[in-house]
């Protein structure tokens, strides 16, 4: 799948229940914890994910960007919110192709960005999104037996004996 997906962090840890406990005990771990969750999920989908997180109210804050587990993460600079960045960004990425997903709760975030061309995801259908492409990928991925590979599993009865036959110097 080809695409991005910006992604309003903190909107995001707030509206996710597995959320609950960390934003009572700080946001680092939350933070932390979705930009994982978000990397598994660019991995298996293919597309380029964007968190941003504001910290506009960081007084001599400037614009921090990193990328972490193939996920780039942006700290707004003081004065601006994770939503006039990721509006601005929402109609920057068709450039280079590819379809645009803005995951936010906000309502005024998402008319702007709908006149933008990109579209909405809620906290809730992201949420979704990723547990079923986590699902999906079960199916490819399982984890199978050393043994499972091995020649002598695969070929028929008749053969394996003759093989052994030869083995046992009696073929």
């Amino acid at each position: 799948m080809k695409g991005h997906l910006i992604v309003d962090g903190y909107n995001i840890i707030y509206a996710w229940p597995e959320f609950n406990k960390n934003r009572e005990t700080g946001l680092d771990y939350a933070r932390s914890k979705l930009v994982s969750i978000l990397a598994d999920h660019a991995a298996l989908t293919g597309l380029k994910v964007v968190v941003v997180f504001d910290a506009h109210q960081i007084k001599g804050g400037a614009e921090r960007t990193e990328v972490v587990d193939g996920v780039e993460v942006i700290y707004t600079q003081q004065g601006e919110t994770a939503d006039s960045l990721i509006e601005r960004m929402a109609g920057s990425f068709p450039e280079d192709g590819g379809t645009v997903y803005v995951a936010t709760s906000d309502w005024a975030e998402q008319v702007i960005i709908f006149g933008r061309g990109a579209f909405r995801l809620t906290p809730g259908e992201l949420r979704e999104q990723v547990r079923r492409t986590k699902e999906e990928s079960k199916v490819h991925y399982q984890q199978s037996k050393p043994v499972d590979g091995y020649l002598e599993n695969r070929l028929l009865e008749k053969v394996r004996s003759k093989f052994e036959q030869w083995r046992r110097g009696k073929g």
